[in-house]
């Protein structure tokens, strides 16, 4: 099982994670000092989803620097983070040791990993992935089945992600484009940006700090462009039951488009003269067969 690469769009992907990782963290504040003090990353919409984590093996997919991963560790889970970008690995990888948190983190694409994973013995109770995920893969189909294939029986996966009904508007609330679907690719010359940097604190619990300012990504990208109806397509395709999607008229730290007001707990949502619209998404879905 292998996705297509899209003419090396995976390593090129790959370069360019690699190049802001350190933007990223330079704005994370201690982030280590902030988790072992008990501190979690997650947002409230993940961890409603999640559920009671206590002694389950979760594979977090595309787990970027590791804040996420540690944060289901401490609700008592065994985790497994894995990642394409080398320096988000070696970031995550440092942030378990400082932290005091234990959890294995593994260098890989996702979909080489699934495929590797499904082949052999190990299965997990629980497999997450969040925010910015669905947009780097060229194959709905491989991937869920990839999932399915590394869940035990009664498993579960939980997806929060932005809401593709957010790509139709332009940077002002302007309609501009049209609804995303059939994996359009979406070639962007400018790479990965500090969208860290961006959200002004909102994606820093552990605090704000200035570090590395004007970042230009060197390295360009490539996403690719799925429906809502896609994704819970490919999942249900794959044999998973979806036992919830729901959809939030806000934006969970980042700031997407000009003007937005920020609530408590971080959350993004229009301005007062724009109609509330969905931002983000969140599923569950749960592998037939009876859980261990």
């Amino acid at each position: 099982m292998s996705a297509p690469d899209q003419d090396g769009a995976r390593a090129q992907n790959r370069r360019s994670w690699n190049a802001v990782v350190g933007a990223h963290d330079s704005h994370r504040g201690d982030l280590a000092a902030f988790l072992k003090a008990g501190g979690s990353t997650l947002f409230p919409e993940e961890s409603r989803l999640l559920g009671d984590l206590s002694g389950l093996t979760v594979a977090h997919l595309q787990c970027n620097s590791g804040g996420d991963t540690l944060s289901l560790v401490r609700l008592g889970a065994q985790v497994t983070g894995v990642d394409l970008s080398d320096e988000a690995v070696l970031s995550a990888r440092s942030l378990s040791q400082e932290s005091g948190l234990p959890a294995r983190f593994v260098r890989a694409d996702v979909y080489d990993w699934l495929a590797e994973t499904a082949r052999g013995e190990e299965r997990f109770d629980v497999a997450f992935a969040s925010y910015g995920v669905v947009c780097w893969l060229a194959d709905l189909v491989l991937w869920a089945r990839g999932i399915g294939g590394i869940l035990r029986a009664g498993g579960r996966f939980v997806l929060v992600d932005f809401h593709p009904s957010a790509e139709v508007f332009d940077e002002n609330w302007s309609l501009a484009r049209d609804y995303p679907g059939g994996g359009e690719p979406l070639p962007l010359e400018e790479g990965v940006g500090d969208y860290v940097a961006d959200s002004g604190g909102a994606l820093t619990p552990a605090g704000f700090a200035e570090g590395i300012g004007g970042f230009r990504n060197p390295e360009p990208c490539l996403l690719f462009r799925w429906g809502l109806g896609e994704v819970v397509t490919a999942l249900a395709g794959a044999g998973l039951k979806i036992t919830a999607l729901e959809e939030y008229p806000h934006s969970n730290g980042e700031r997407h488009f000009s003007r937005m007001r920020e609530l408590p707990g971080r959350r993004m949502v229009p301005p007062e003269d724009v109609p509330a619209v969905p931002l983000m998404y969140g599923i569950r879905a749960e592998k037939s067969g009876v859980s261990r």
